[in-house]
């Protein structure tokens, strides 16, 4: 047998210096994409200003950690109320420049979108419906922003993907800052951190007390969507939602024929991950009751 090889620290060391530099000028480079097109509306003028085709990011250059904590200070920034949030700048094709107004409010909200999968594969499905992902981690928003321009760049012909978008932010704290009072049709959370740990459960994305939230931003007939691989944290999530006296359960009928189940068990990345592992999958959907 041949001796095992030992490892030269100088070259690891220069290697993983080499694979950093490698990330920041690719981030840097992308950085640049993003302040130029990330508020503006891509259409077919747009791209003949453009001096190169925007390619679809590399999500390696991406990469963090997979969950983060809500209650830290993550520096977010966010209106005082609906009314001062500026959707404009998220979906320009949306906005009326005569009127100074948007044509269409936000209807579709994932909750943690992760790298965007669901929101992709949504925006042909609701072609006239806002679709609004929300995500705290830094990069992993700055790739779905990233992936949304050049989509939007690859399909401006026919104006495709401009009704979707992502924001930095945080559900459990500011979600009364973005939405109205039963303006939402749909909310998604899929495949949320399952904070394993029993004094950790408060930081679980399904509370009471976060029901009521989503109960008021939620229209009547609304529908909550649940996905997840971890049957502990499944089974919360519905123990929860049964108690809440504003959802009931759709079932199992209701949730075969939708096509929102059928795209949200495939869209995600973390999904396709299960898939792959040959895991289980949990759905369960709720509908927004009137109020008493």
């Amino acid at each position: 047998m041949s001796e095992e090889q030992p490892v030269n620290k100088n070259e690891v060391e220069k290697k993983n210096s080499e694979t950093y530099a490698k990330r920041q000028a690719y981030r840097e480079k992308q950085e640049n994409v993003r302040k130029t097109l990330k508020h503006v509306r891509i259409d077919e003028d747009t791209i003949k200003d453009t001096e190169t085709a925007v390619e679809l990011p590399r999500k390696r250059f991406y990469r963090q950690r997979a969950h983060s904590n809500p209650f830290s200070d993550h520096q977010l920034e966010y209106p005082g109320s609906p009314d001062e949030m500026d959707w404009s700048k998220l979906y320009p094709h949306y906005y009326d420049e005569t009127t100074g107004k948007m044509t269409k409010e936000v209807k579709i909200a994932d909750i943690g979108c992760g790298f965007g999968g669901l929101l992709i594969d949504l925006s042909p499905e609701f072609k006239d419906t806002l679709i609004l992902g929300m995500e705290i981690r830094v990069q992993v928003t700055h790739y779905v922003e990233d992936r949304i321009i050049a989509l939007r760049q690859q399909h401006a012909a026919e104006h495709g993907y401009q009704n979707i978008n992502v924001l930095r932010g945080n559900a459990m704290k500011f979600l009364p800052n973005f939405f109205k009072q039963s303006q939402l049709d749909k909310m998604f959370f899929c495949f949320p951190d399952p904070h394993f740990k029993q004094r950790k459960h408060k930081a679980r994305i399904i509370t009471n007390t976060l029901l009521s939230e989503y109960a008021f931003v939620l229209r009547e007939g609304g529908i909550i969507y649940t996905i997840t691989d971890v049957l502990d944290l499944h089974n919360w999530m519905v123990k929860h939602l049964d108690e809440h006296p504003l959802f009931e359960r759709c079932g199992e009928e209701w949730e075969e024929q939708d096509v929102c189940v059928k795209i949200m068990r495939e869209s995600t990345e973390e999904g396709k991950k299960v898939a792959r592992n040959q895991g289980s999958k949990y759905v369960k959907c709720y509908r927004r009751l009137p109020n008493p």
